[in-house]
């Protein structure tokens, strides 16, 4: 029983932040009772063929929740009971911070979309780190990082140094974002240089380790394709685990509404149906790029994955695994049980 449907008619007569908030402490309290939260979700979907090993990791479904939904670590272990395969958090930021005024959130039903400038709203690196010690099952977590807003460029580096040492025990692999739209200047650290120094330096220290953890690379979906092979020539040369693609759009063509109406909702990244077709024609850049250059990298693909056609063409343009935001809001976690089950029926092998 898809029990979704009713509770999204109540979330969506809430204020999109407090709906989120509502959710998260609400399973919270049903993830104390794991039969309870079993019911809500429906019935999981498992499989020998949905696993998928990575970096090392063996990941016992190719569906994760991407960064944002679950900032904070607060409900982990809940969504694996949710059904998906991996959960990735943050982003996080060396020091916490509050984020951008609200409203921050908005949705355009009409478009199957959400508008966020939430501004890496965040508890902070020291205090996620001690949340992901208190998760209570294995699921393999990523950890999302990015810098303050009062870190000039010049010294980002250091902030995302510092949230890399400070989670690096704790999460199974990590993110960088220099593309989300909400902090002033970031997406110039996807320039080549910047993002070469930031990259090399989280290298040296990871290298360092004993047991190194995978590092992969967040990009824009607003990239030219000479920015996309500039990317992908950062990634090889400084030997990181791959891309996940793409983050949210400053995009607006194409949306239900009127330029007014648009102008109303303000700045912030579009994510959902609208960057469907985008996010997907980035991950067939990269897989082509990776092709030329004879690369073993991975793309991990997120962006307007709406239904189960969306993930399977993901999967068609290269992506190894995906991940669910908007889709999920919208959907619920049948969409994720709806996704596994089609891709048990076809093989990621056949897929891609």
């Amino acid at each position: 029983m898809n029990l979704y449907p009713l509770a999204k008619k109540f979330l969506f007569q809430l204020d999109p932040e407090e709906a989120h908030h509502f959710t998260v402490h609400n399973l919270q309290l049903a993830g104390k009772f794991p039969p309870l939260l079993n019911f809500i979700a429906g019935n999981k979907v498992e499989h020998t063929s949905l696993h998928r090993n990575l970096w090392g990791l063996d990941f016992p479904n190719p569906v994760g929740l991407a960064a944002g939904l679950d900032k904070n670590g607060e409900v982990i272990d809940e969504m694996g009971m949710l059904g998906f395969g991996f959960v990735e958090i943050g982003t996080v930021t060396p020091q916490p911070q509050p984020g951008n005024d609200k409203p921050r959130l908005f949705r355009l039903v009409k478009d199957g979309a959400l508008i966020n400038r939430m501004g890496f709203n965040n508890i902070g690196a020291e205090v996620a780190a001690e949340k992901l010690k208190r998760r209570k099952t294995n699921i393999i977590v990523g950890a999302n990082i990015g810098k303050n807003k009062i870190t000039s460029n010049e010294n980002a580096i250091r902030d995302y140094e510092y949230c890399f040492k400070k989670l690096f025990e704790h999460a199974h692999y990590f993110v960088v974002n220099v593309s989300s739209p909400n902090t002033p200047g970031l997406r110039a650290l996807q320039d080549k240089d910047s993002l070469t120094a930031i990259l090399n330096a989280l290298q040296d220290y990871n290298q360092a380790q004993q047991k190194p953890k995978p590092i992969l690379l967040k990009i824009a979906p607003d990239l030219t394709n000479e920015q996309i092979t500039d990317v992908v020539s950062v990634v090889q040369q400084t030997k990181i685990q791959g891309i996940v693609a793409t983050n949210t759009t400053i995009s607006r063509e194409g949306l239900n509404y009127t330029p007014s109406e648009i102008e109303n909702y303000g700045a912030g990244g579009l994510s959902g149906a609208p960057l469907t077709k985008r996010s997907t024609e980035v991950i067939q850049r990269i897989n082509a790029e990776f092709r030329i250059q004879n690369s073993e990298l991975s793309i991990v693909g997120v962006g307007g994955i709406m239904n189960v056609q969306d993930a399977l063409d993901k999967f068609s343009a290269g992506a190894d695994l995906i991940q669910l935001y908007s889709g999920f809001i919208y959907a619920g976690p049948q969409l994720i049980h709806d996704i596994n089950r089609a891709l048990i029926q076809k093989p990621l092998s056949a897929a891609s």
